[in-house]
């Protein structure tokens, strides 16, 4: 009952903050969705024309990073949404409305090549938005990678399958070694870090991006990844295989990865990086659930393992992972 009034108590706060930058007053907002975060998004209407409001408590989450993304990606002519106003003291912005059309709701076998093809386009602008604010972007270093790869234990293997950290160790730490080398070892460029369906909206023929403040400077297949093999969506191999392979070779002639970058490696790159993700992403769901109580993560779990038995099955040093994720997934189902 606390965190309601919490909630409800910011809500009319976030109003009032509102109807000192409008006139005449907002006359409500309403609540659009809360994301993994602690961020809430509100929309309104003021003189018929629409916009979004956030909520973002500043003892749970900084703002900062957003507004200074945002600026940078206006900087490189990405499509991002206009900050029209913001008190990071308060934890409040109001930003311009892009609709409620995320690129999932537009996917479908016939529409697949057209809307992926217009989201990959946009990675080469992004990949080049290595600074914010005229510092650096945070790296996406061996210690960042490790502290993702740790979720997995703690959060999908220990508390949502009850198992013990033991039965990972005669394979886990050489694992967790392999996939941050191949991280480490790509060009490292402006990566978004959660380029997927749901962060990509569909404004008339084109599209714009959202949720960005986790920018990073980091592995160059890290955002086609997320992207193509998508925790929410699910798309087959044959399928995707051209998107990637023309991305790729608009990366060489674009020179953001070398000249002598052969298409196996790049594919290497591709999957493992892929697989760092998708561990991370499952201790990240299960946390959702047994920590913060957003249990509809677990629906997307299977979808999120099967990428990670697909990827773990390619090369040999990865089998020992397929062979344990074989065994999580058929926990999984023995709980349906």
């Amino acid at each position: 009952m606390r965190r309601r009034e919490m909630s409800d108590s910011r809500q009319a706060a976030l109003q009032q903050w509102l109807n000192q930058l409008f006139t005449p007053p907002v006359e409500g907002v309403d609540l659009i969705f809360g994301d993994a975060s602690h961020r809430r998004y509100f929309r309104f209407l003021h003189r018929g024309e629409s916009y979004i409001a956030v909520d973002a408590p500043p003892e749970l989450e900084d703002s900062t990073p957003f507004l200074t993304m945002t600026e940078a990606y206006e900087r490189a002519g990405l499509p991002v949404p206009r900050v029209i106003a913001a008190d990071l003291d308060l934890g409040f912005m109001c930003q311009s409305d892009l609709g409620d059309t995320h690129l999932q709701g537009r996917l479908s076998a016939d529409s697949l090549s057209l809307w992926y093809g217009r989201a990959l386009a946009l990675l080469p602008r992004i990949a080049r938005v290595t600074t914010r604010a005229g510092q650096s972007l945070p790296p996406y270093d061996e210690g960042f990678l490790r502290q993702e790869l740790a979720l997995l234990p703690e959060w999908f293997h220990g508390a949502h399958l009850g198992r013990e950290e033991a039965q990972l160790q005669p394979w886990w730490p050489a694992l967790c070694d392999r996939l941050v080398a191949t991280a480490l070892e790509q060009p490292q460029v402006g990566v978004h870090r959660d380029f997927h369906c749901r962060n990509l909206m569909v404004n008339g023929d084109a599209l714009a991006v959202i949720d960005y403040q986790g920018a990073l400077l980091g592995p160059v297949t890290y955002d086609p990844v997320s992207l193509l093999k998508d925790c929410y969506v699910k798309w087959s191999w044959d399928s995707l295989e051209p998107l990637l392979r023309t991305h790729f070779q608009r990366l060489l002639e674009l020179g953001v990865i070398p000249a002598d970058t052969g298409w196996q490696r790049f594919l290497r790159w591709y999957h493992l990086t892929g697989l760092q993700r998708h561990l991370k992403v499952l201790g990240i769901f299960a946390r959702l659930s047994h920590r913060d109580g957003k249990h509809h993560y677990l629906t997307d779990l299977p979808r999120v393992l099967e990428y990670v038995i697909e990827a773990a099955g390619l090369y040999p040093e990865t089998a020992p992972l397929a062979s344990a994720a074989l065994e999580w997934r058929q926990q999984l189902e023995e709980r349906r």
